[in-house]
Formats: structure tokens, C-alpha cells, sequence
């Protein structure tokens, strides 16, 4: 299962939305820095109405969804990596994570102490990113130093792995992520082996007051400048997105029965739970797709990789079905949806048999046929 790391400068809601995702109270949520020390983790199911749909169609006994896995890291201080405040730890929790959330405080609140006296997200994100990009340089030119000896005797991975430090550390000494780099496929492949925390993919939270919910939603950021600010930031800097938070009324909503939650949410204006769109988004920062299958038994999600074929899908069921995989019958999720039942979707012509070389899609309905 892959995992997403929630980061962040102390006090500004880590723990608290840990606690809202997870529908826990694992992690302790306190008015001083580093209550976090040791991470938190959980598992948390990837909210997706079509499960719900698939269930009603099939008559399910139960319904399966698709899952991450979220650990909440404790809080980073400018410094980090020099091995400041909880450093040390921080960067080594980081670099066991696929992806991080990074959580950033929109709200003023005398009542909560931010570790840098004032409330600014986009200096909240610098501080982060410049620490991860601090510890990424000195990994990279250790890199060339290493790797220095093989390449005078002729090894191409070496020299390869010189270049590429070569070119990443003018980069990152600008300040800019690892991820942002403009790299062939090649470069991207060799540079996974080089472990860089700012290669990470990260997607913003942004921590906001209730009050600021409903306006948000609907793109008016006159109640919350700073919310505005961290989505120019996140996409220009980082080339990635911004959700839109509260965790305090998430930590409320996650003790709530789910018709209660959502009427709670109905009477504050917002569509959505923020937590919803944040697992959603971190499912798909970690490059992940669902395909279903669906009968009188189960209803079950099932995580795939973008790009993964059809012998690989099946192979996440079991690794007897990749093995001696045939075909996939196969019907998109919509079709299904709005024709009613398999039969339907064959007569419309909507329920296609696939082979070796089909790229699953997102939202496909499958039935595997495999011969051992």
C-alpha cells in the first residue's frame, strides 16, 4: 500500500486533520511544537460514489473501497536540515513516504501559537521546501563524489549519475524542488535512484476557518487572501494543487454519522467534505487509478497504477490471474451506469473483450478470464 506523508511547520493543523482522515484520535493535537515526535499511521478508505452505485446494481453483500495509507509527521523547523528542532527524524519519516501533503495555516488565531510569530503560508512553504532541497543538494553531490571513481574507469552509470547531480544542483540551489526539474525520461528514471525528497509529488492543504469554507468553494478568496496566494504559489513553483481545508471542522465531521456530516456540511454551504477532495487528490498525486469488480458477494475498488495493462490490473487480485491471464471483459463505469446491468451494456455494444496490451482505464468494471 502506498503511503502519503502529512508535513508542515508545527501548529498548523497536522495532527488535527491526521485524526479527521483517519477517523481517529492517534495523533495528539496540542498548542506547542512537536507534539508529533514519533508518526502516526493509518489507513484510509478513497470516498467514491460509484462504489455505492456498483453495490445497489449487484445486490453486494458488502462494498470494499480503495485505500492509502497516511502517516502524520512531525513538525519541521527552518534548520531541519542542519538537524534543528526534529530534523533529523522529520527528513528520515519523509524520505519513507510516495507522496506528501503538505499542510498550510490560512487563519489567524491569537489563541494558537505559530512557530514563526505570523501567519504567512507561502513563507510556511519556502521554509519546508528549502529545508528538503538543503538535505537533497548534500545527497546529490555525495552522489558524485561516490560515484567519481567508477566513471574514470569507464562506467556508464556512473558518469550518467555525475551528469545528472550535475545538472540538479545548479537547480536546486535556486531553491527549486527536484520535482520541477526539466529532465529527459531517462534522467527522471536514474534520478528515482538518487532518493530526493523534493522529487516527491506534494499537493497543499490549505487550513482555513469555517466561515471561509463556503466562499472558497465557490473561488472567492476576497474572505481568505492567503488561500489565494498558496494556489498561485502551488501551481507556479511546484506545478501542483491547493485543497481547501478546515481541520477543525473536519475533526468535528469525522465523529458525525455520514447523513449527519453531510446535513452538517449542507447548513455551512459547502458540496463537500474537504477531506474527501484531499484523499482523492493525494490518490491521484500518487499516480494511482480504480477499477472495479462487482457481484452478489462483494463490491471492490481496486488500485491500479496509471498506464497499468490488463494482465497487471488482474495481477492485483491475484498474481494467478496476471499469470495466466486470457482477456477482460470489460464495461466503463458510465455505460454500466446508465444502461443498468451487463447484459444491457453487451446488447448496447458497451461490453468489450480486451487483451494483453489494454491500458485499464479509471472507472473500468472488469471480469477477468485466466487459465493455470
Amino acid at each position: 500500500m502506498l503511503r502519503t506523508g502529512i508535513v508542515g511547520l508545527p501548529n498548523v493543523g497536522k495532527s488535527t486533520l491526521f485524526n479527521a482522515l483517519t477517523r481517529s484520535r492517534k495523533a495528539e493535537a496540542a498548542n506547542f511544537p512537536f507534539c508529533t515526535i514519533e508518526p502516526n499511521v493509518g489507513v484510509v478508505n478513497v470516498p467514491d460514489a460509484r462504489l455505492e452505485r456498483l453495490r445497489s446494481l449487484a445486490g453486494s453483500e458488502k462494498v470494499i473501497p480503495a485505500a492509502i495509507e497516511v502517516v502524520d509527521i512531525a513538525g519541521l523547523v527552518k534548520g531541519a536540515s542542519e538537524g534543528e528542532g526534529l530534523g533529523n527524524k522529520f527528513l528520515a519519516h519523509i524520505r519513507e513516504v510516495d507522496a506528501i501533503v503538505q499542510v498550510v495555516r490560512c487563519f489567524e488565531n491569537e489563541d494558537i501559537h505559530h512557530v514563526a510569530g505570523s501567519i504567512d503560508p507561502v513563507r510556511d512553504i519556502e521554509i519546508v521546501t528549502t529545508e528538503l532541497v538543503l538535505a537533497d543538494m548534500a545527497t546529490v553531490q555525495k552522489r558524485i563524489e561516490r560515484q567519481g571513481k567508477a566513471a574514470r574507469t569507464g562506467d556508464k552509470v556512473a558518469k550518467a549519475e555525475i551528469e545528472l547531480g550535475e545538472k540538479l544542483l545548479p537547480h536546486l540551489n535556486e531553491g527549486k524542488p527536484a520535482s520541477t526539474a526539466e529532465l529527459t525520461d531517462e534522467e527522471k528514471k536514474l534520478m528515482a535512484g538518487f532518493f530526493l525528497l523534493s522529487a516527491k509529488p506534494v499537493l497543499f492543504a490549505a487550513n482555513v476557518r469555517e466561515e471561509d469554507l463556503a466562499p472558497l468553494e465557490l473561488g472567492d478568496y476576497s474572505t481568505n487572501p492567503h488561500v489565494k496566494a498558496v494556489v498561485d504559489y502551488a501551481a507556479t513553483h511546484h506545478g501542483t494543487g491547493t485543497v481547501v481545508v478546515s481541520a477543525q471542522i473536519e475533526s468535528e465531521l469525522s465523529e458525525l454519522p455520514q447523513e449527519d456530516a453531510k446535513e452538517y456540511l449542507e447548513g455551512l454551504g459547502v458540496s463537500d467534505s474537504g477531506v474527501g477532495k484531499l484523499i482523492r487528490g493525494a490518490y491521484a498525486l500518487l499516480g494511482l487509478r480504480t477499477y472495479f469488480t462487482y457481484g452478489p458477494k462483494e463490491t471492490r475498488a481496486w488500485t491500479i497504477h496509471t498506464g497499468d495493462k490488463a494482465p497487471a490490473a488482474a495481477g492485483v487480485i491475484h498474481s494467478d490471474f496476471e499469470r495466466g491471464f486470457i482477456a477482460a471483459e470489460t464495461m466503463a463505469f458510465a455505460d454500466l451506469d446508465a444502461l443498468g446491468s451487463a447484459a444491457k451494456c453487451r446488447e448496447a455494444g458497451k461490453l468489450r473483450i480486451e487483451g494483453k496490451e489494454y491500458e485499464v482505464k479509471d472507472g473500468d468494471v472488469m471480469e477477468f478470464r485466466f487459465n493455470v
